[in-house]
């Protein structure tokens, strides 16, 4: 048992809690009805999942979860996933408890001398999405005004912004007209993927600098993004978010595996497009946003509670560590959407309700949350994580107090972060942004005529998972 400040009042509160509920069983107990029990349970399920963490002890690397593999179950863009689900836990709740050591491991994990979490350690898993994630928990911090670091220290605003010129620069034409690769470093396996995580969370961060900065170039690359994906087979006319492909096929080899992190972190940056844009853009972003809205939830809320399809079958689960978390981004997102899209707003709230309360039915009372939330009881899945099932049952929790906050702020409604559109220019030789071109946009669909005629997608998924490098 740890005993620092945070932990030892976590402790007190897990027995208090316990004690508490034992005449009502081993379940926790919630009033989806009541935001003060609602905050009480997620504080009690975040008390669980820092126990996972072992980043504030003395010889310990602040910003990680244990891992990567064979180190420990955990690779290090989930931590980064963690400290967004904290900051966002924070910002629907009011509770302070890991605010210190948030910005302390944001800033750690940042890496020298570039500031764009590209840090060496990670080198041999450093993915786009790795990277990506840890961008995006910078510009949510940016949005909801988490206290900011030591003026000395990289601010968050300049660490999405690092993120986003970082990736701009890889954006390459010569395999399959356009696109993120998967991994970073040409040595790791998966080099030659271009998978649509890269791609939409770069659309995401994009979108959110636009917005923040009412800085066009930033939409421009935005909607560069989406051209490329759709253009290239990843989304498809009826708003399924397929996974990826290889470049050594030209992308036409396409893996329609639906994994709900693509799903969610589109849907999220084409919420933030739809509300940064006005007239025909607009209306086209609403088109967007309503289509992945509609088909997300027809797919993974079968009967109105989170349902990670690929890998959670009706009689196993097959999930790996990674995945064992992506409940809880697709709340996150979803929550999100309904802020800045308020036609959303009805239909959302409806699905995260219902979906939370399958969450809260796995729990038990010390705050131990399960991974299938359609039984109706504590499932026991240890076996993958389970730092993930407490990260998604806290965001399910959190996001139902949706209404306790306002729209993501910007730098003219009160944001006060600082930014530096030239962050993280040390890594490489920044070209000028130039503007997005109709033969940039054409791109895209050149390859689609490609992929119609040659596609042999298979649901065979790549050995090493998700976010993860074999």
């Amino acid at each position: 048992m740890r005993w620092t400040n945070a932990s030892a009042a976590a402790a007190l509160l897990l027995c208090a809690v316990t004690g508490a509920s034992a005449q009502s069983g081993n379940k926790l107990q919630v009033n989806l009805d009541s935001q003060d029990s609602i905050k009480r349970a997620a504080k009690v399920v975040a008390a669980n999942l820092w126990e996972y963490y072992r980043g504030d002890e003395p010889g310990q690397t602040p910003g990680i979860l244990p891992g990567p593999p064979p180190a420990g179950d955990y690779y290090w863009w989930q931590a980064g996933a963690m400290f967004g689900t904290l900051i966002d836990y924070w910002h629907y709740t009011g509770d302070s408890t890991y605010n210190n050591e948030t910005v302390r491991s944001i800033v750690h994990q940042a890496g020298a001398p570039t500031f764009a979490f590209m840090h060496p350690n990670w080198t041999a898993s450093l993915g786009n999405d790795d990277q990506g994630f840890w961008g995006m928990t910078a510009m949510l911090a940016a949005e909801v005004n988490f206290p900011n670091p030591a003026p000395t220290d990289p601010q968050y605003l300049a660490l999405a912004q690092a993120t986003f010129n970082t990736q701009a620069a890889r954006w390459e034409n010569q395999d399959c007209a356009g696109g993120l690769r998967w991994q970073v470093p040409h040595t790791n396996n998966g080099y030659d993927y271009k998978n649509t995580i890269a791609n939409v969370v770069f659309l995401n961060i994009a979108a959110r600098l636009a917005r923040y900065t009412n800085n066009e170039t930033y939409a421009e690359w935005a909607e560069r993004t989406w051209d490329w994906t759709e253009g290239v087979g990843y989304i498809t006319k009826d708003y399924d978010v397929y996974d990826g492909a290889n470049t050594p096929k030209n992308c036409t080899n396409i893996n329609p595996v639906q994994w709900s992190p693509n799903a969610a972190v589109l849907l999220h940056g084409a919420a933030i497009m739809y509300n940064y844009t006005t007239g025909d853009r607009q209306a086209q972003w609403k088109t967007r946003v309503a289509g992945l809205l509609n088909r997300t939830v027809e797919h993974f809320f079968p009967e109105g509670i989170m349902v990670e399809r690929p890998c959670e079958l009706k009689d196993r689960v097959q999930c790996n560590v990674d995945q064992h978390s992506f409940k809880g981004y697709m709340h996150r997102a979803l929550a999100s959407t309904a802020i800045v899209a308020p036609f959303t707003r009805d239909s959302i709230l409806e699905v995260l309700r219902s979906s939370t309360k399958g969450a809260v039915e796995s729990c038990l009372a010390d705050g131990t949350c399960g991974f299938r939330w359609d039984r109706g009881e504590y499932d026991g899945d240890v076996s993958n994580g389970p730092a993930g099932q407490q990260m998604s049952a806290l965001a399910a929790l959190s996001t139902l107090l949706l209404d306790n906050s306002g729209g993501p702020l910007t730098n003219s409604t009160g944001g006060t972060s600082v930014g530096d559109p030239n962050a993280g220019s040390s890594a490489f030789e920044l070209d000028p942004m130039r503007q997005i071109t109709a033969g940039d946009k054409a791109g895209g669909a050149i390859v689609t005529i490609v992929v119609v005629g040659s596609f042999v997608g298979s649901l065979v998924w790549m050995s090493g998972g998700l976010f993860e490098v074999s």
